[in-house]
């Protein structure tokens, strides 16, 4: 409980507040009228006066009624976990893609809480006066969302279809995609910085990236890779963000590897690598090859401060690790070796007998393939090697597969 209400300090921080206080309460559940109890509602208002608060966050989502109730019984603005990230990404998002999806997340959560909007009309009772203006105003707004909603549903949609299509073209080229995971502010953008002379924006504070940035790298066996960052992870990350980034979260299904950025040095580090493995179970990518990238070893300065542990509970879960420092370039040179081996493993021997009209497929060979032996002869080019199995089929017909040839 209190590592992740000093989580949501952290980005209510990020969104621009100061923080003059957190208050807890123990309860079976929460209370459908206020979510905490009345006594702590009324310790709540006692400090107002002590403390200066204009601005409630709570941990969890509200209800519309909690968040109504609060308001009224508070006289402060009162918003949830799920607002203040909602907030935080809207202030982030740069590009086109990202303000789409996070406008959606905006309207959908949006919605169920619009009677609280004309929360006045209550007042006046029921009969006349109710009716009319009023509730005509509320149908209106509603409309008015839904509609909103649909449009941005539209759009985000034909977004997926460009991607895809844009996937569609990369698979053909055949260059390995691999994606950069890991709970926010864990130096994924740090790290695509550090291995591609990439630019892009490094802050210490909570979905510092919130648009996905991709480089063009080259491994120690000249192979070419694509490397792209993605939005970290969180969690209790509101279903609607989830939903909303569909569009984004899909490229993770079609990346040839993982790399699970880990901050070591965060007292809930375990507790962080289980919240994404959850959300990678959550989005089909529970088997997708990964290696867990162990960052921040130069903060570590004393020998107290063992990780074996957590090296060994990562190697138990079936994952690779690797040692680095992505601030520091420490064993940057390891990764790139262990990324080689791991989309090596992903080959196949084959035997093709290339014509030499065949130049296209030839050359497709040498940017993504490891030849053994090259032999000419009059009726064409006869090639020993390995090949990443999602090419197979643009071989068919000019020779033999062999697992583990």
């Amino acid at each position: 409980m209190e590592d992740s209400l000093e989580e949501l300090a952290q980005l209510a921080i990020t969104a621009g507040a100061e923080v003059v206080g957190a208050l807890v309460q123990r309860l079976t559940r929460p209370t459908p009228t206020y979510y905490l109890g009345k006594g702590k509602v009324k310790e709540l208002a006692e400090l107002k006066s002590k403390v200066g608060y204009d601005v409630l966050v709570f941990d969890d989502e509200l209800s519309p009624t909690q968040q109504r109730n609060l308001e009224q019984a508070l006289q402060v603005k009162i918003i949830d976990r799920t607002a203040l990230i909602l907030d935080i990404f809207a202030k982030r998002a740069q590009t086109h893609d990202g303000r789409l999806q996070v406008e959606l997340a905006q309207h959908q959560y949006l919605l169920p809480r619009l009677a609280g909007q004309w929360s006045h009309l209550e007042r006046l009772g029921g009969g006349i006066g109710t009716r009319g203006p009023g509730e005509s105003q509320l149908e209106t707004d509603r409309r008015l969302v839904r509609q909103k909603i649909h449009r941005l549903q539209k759009e985000i949609e034909e977004l997926r279809k460009h991607r895809a299509l844009y996937r569609r073209q990369r698979t053909l080229r055949g260059i390995p995609i691999v994606a950069l995971i890991g709970y926010t502010n864990a130096g994924k953008s740090t790290l695509l910085n550090a291995l591609s002379n990439a630019d892009v924006f490094v802050e210490d504070k909570l979905f510092a990236t919130l648009d996905p940035t991709t480089r063009r790298l080259t491994l120690p066996n000249k192979q070419r890779v694509l490397i792209t960052d993605t939005v970290g992870f969180i969690q209790k990350l509101p279903t609607t963000v989830i939903a909303a980034f569909r569009a984004t979260l899909e490229e993770l299904a079609e990346v040839d590897l993982l790399l699970h950025i880990v901050d070591i040095t965060h007292e809930n580090a375990v507790e962080q690598s289980i919240t994404v493995e959850k959300i990678l179970s959550k989005l089909g990518l529970a088997e997708k090859p990964r290696i867990a990238v162990l960052n921040k070893v130069d903060l570590f300065v004393s020998e107290e401060e063992d990780i074996s542990d957590f090296v060994s509970v990562i190697k138990d879960s079936g994952q690779e690790a690797v040692l680095i420092s992505a601030a520091k370039g420490w064993g940057l040179d390891g990764l790139l070796e262990g990324i080689a081996e791991k989309l090596a493993q992903r080959m196949t021997g084959v035997a093709l007998k290339l014509p030499y009209s065949a130049t296209e497929l030839l050359d497709l060979f040498r940017r993504h393939g490891s030849a053994i032996g090259l032999e000419y002869h009059d009726s064409g080019i006869l090639i020993k090697g390995k090949i990443p199995r999602r090419f197979l089929p643009r071989f068919q017909g000019l020779g033999s597969a062999e697992e583990g040839a």
